[in-house]
């Protein structure tokens, strides 16, 4: 089943161009066993660095949001790799537990590792390559989290069970690993006694060691292991690893409140609050609702710059990164169970796997030749 998740797009289930956007891809709105989701992706930086991923079956939904740093191959690598991962140690260990996610981040991160030495002699650029990530495994009416780096998942609920339905609470799920995060300084610091300088405040940015502001990631190996600290020359020697591959996993019992989840890369929430984001989620159709909160969050970084959504678009790949970042998001609706789906669909129609483009600029135009 997983093998659609290594596919191309085309032989993936596919989205749609960006309605005069060249650099945004969008799946609107397709069901699973719970409800529907929806997807969208808009390109900043010259290579399509986030990525994003849903598996669906009868009996499990996984969903993935990777926002690569240094360059795609992290990204592009997590999303061939990570989900048959989870798979097979679920079906060895009897079903998904913050065990199997955690199985599945390491051998996620120890086969990096290989590509990396692999790749070492004729491109040591490959072991600065990096890449948060973030998980949402649902099974059993159980929701697990998982999450390494910043990018983000929300849950809108209601306030109580019986509470009205024009109102919702955002409620985060998952732990920002960055260093503009006071707890999150603190605990690189305290893992670092000896160092004065493991985090460094520069030119209004907090980094580790003056270099990057997540303190986990897939990758990084520069960062992580000693032959490549040693190797890769860096202005500020490293006297141990400044970063780990080790997630932060959360479990809830899903609850008949929770409403919907939002799984997104910190290009969204660097121009949203959890709270706003939730709110059009409330108010908006299904349809389109991921590329709606895509859209919502470009228009609020062209605000900050004096300008419109219609001026950010015309700007081209790379340039586009001066005013947002990637931005992928991911929005799971928790509505309907199989059980209670009156026969609309058979349980086949469940197994699907949506990835997101690898590029979108080079998508869109392939499209327009066509």
């Amino acid at each position: 089943m997983l093998e659609m998740c290594t596919r191309p797009l085309e032989m993936c289930f596919g989205g749609g161009g960006g309605g005069g956007d060249e650099l945004l891809w969008h799946m609107d709105l397709k069901p699973y066993v719970s409800g529907d989701y929806s997807i969208a992706v808009v390109q900043a930086n010259s290579s399509l660095e986030d990525q994003g991923q849903v598996f669906t079956s009868p009996s499990a939904t996984y969903v993935g949001v990777y926002d690569g740093h240094g360059g795609p191959e992290a990204s592009r690598f997590i999303t061939q790799h990570l989900f048959p991962f989870l798979h097979k140690f679920a079906s060895e260990h009897g079903g998904l537990s913050a065990e199997v996610i955690k199985k599945a981040f390491d051998a996620t991160e120890e086969e990096f590792l290989h590509l990396v030495k692999r790749s070492w002699p004729a491109r040591p650029q490959i072991a600065s390559v990096g890449s948060c990530c973030l998980v949402g495994a649902i099974a059993n009416d159980v929701l697990y989290v998982a999450n390494l780096g910043d990018s983000r998942a929300v849950l809108g609920r209601r306030v109580s069970p019986n509470g009205p339905n024009n109102q919702v609470v955002a409620e985060r799920l998952s732990t920002d690993h960055n260093v503009a995060v006071e707890e999150v300084r603190k605990e690189v610091v305290a893992l670092h006694p000896d160092d004065s300088h493991i985090v460094v405040y520069n030119h209004g940015v907090w980094r580790i060691k003056g270099i990057i502001q997540v303190s986990r990631s897939i990758g990084d190996m520069y960062l992580k292991k000693p032959e490549f600290i040693q190797q890769f020359g860096l202005p500020i020697p490293l006297k141990r690893p400044v970063m780990t591959a080790e997630p932060s996993i959360l479990s809830r019992k899903l609850k008949p409140q929770d409403l919907f989840l939002i799984f997104a890369s910190d290009g969204l929430w660097e121009q949203l609050s959890d709270q706003v984001a939730c709110e059009i989620v409330l108010k908006s159709p299904r349809v389109g609702i991921a590329r709606r909160l895509v859209r919502a969050a470009v228009q609020e970084a062209a605000k900050k710059r004096e300008m419109r959504y219609d001026d950010i678009k015309r700007i081209e790949k790379g340039v586009r990164r001066h005013f947002h970042d990637d931005i992928t998001v991911i929005v799971i609706y928790l509505d309907h169970p199989l059980s209670s789906s009156n026969g609309r669909f058979k349980e086949d129609d469940f197994i699907d796997c949506t990835s997101a483009p690898v590029d979108i600029f080079s998508l869109n135009a392939d499209e327009a030749d066509d």
